[in-house]
């Protein structure tokens, strides 16, 4: 489970500015949050599991390589990537994971999303 976090000004100004400006309805904020997180992370990366969650098959601590945001279709109640695992390639929700040796902005936008999830928000 995610704990909550203290509301960070400096992150809700990005989030409003970058993932969600402009965005009027839950479509319109979950497409906003999917290019901004699409545009800003940089693909492939390593990811450790930090959550387990029981619709997912990843275990606590275990490494992925995520490979890149998932189809829009599969992120308009939440923000899913695609990962290798087993073989094949699965969608995994994006708050599961914590990346692992990323770029700033990587990071930045990873984090943006913990924490909009952390702190209840929805589309």
């Amino acid at each position: 489970m995610i704990e909550s976090v203290d509301k960070n000004e400096e992150r809700e100004n990005r989030i409003v500015d970058e993932a969600v400006v402009d965005a009027y309805d839950k479509t319109e904020r979950a497409m906003g949050w999917y290019y901004y997180l699409e545009d800003k992370i940089s693909f492939p990366f390593q990811a450790r599991c930090k959550i387990k969650k029981r619709t997912s098959p990843l275990k606590l601590g275990e490494t992925v390589k995520v490979l890149g945001m998932s189809p829009e279709t599969e992120c308009e109640n939440s923000m899913f990537v695609e990962i290798e695992w087993d073989g094949d390639v699965l969608d995994v929700p994006l708050e599961q994971i914590e990346p692992l040796e990323v770029d700033e902005d990587t990071n930045e936008a990873i984090e943006d999303w913990h924490y909009w999830v952390a702190r209840n928000y929805q589309f």
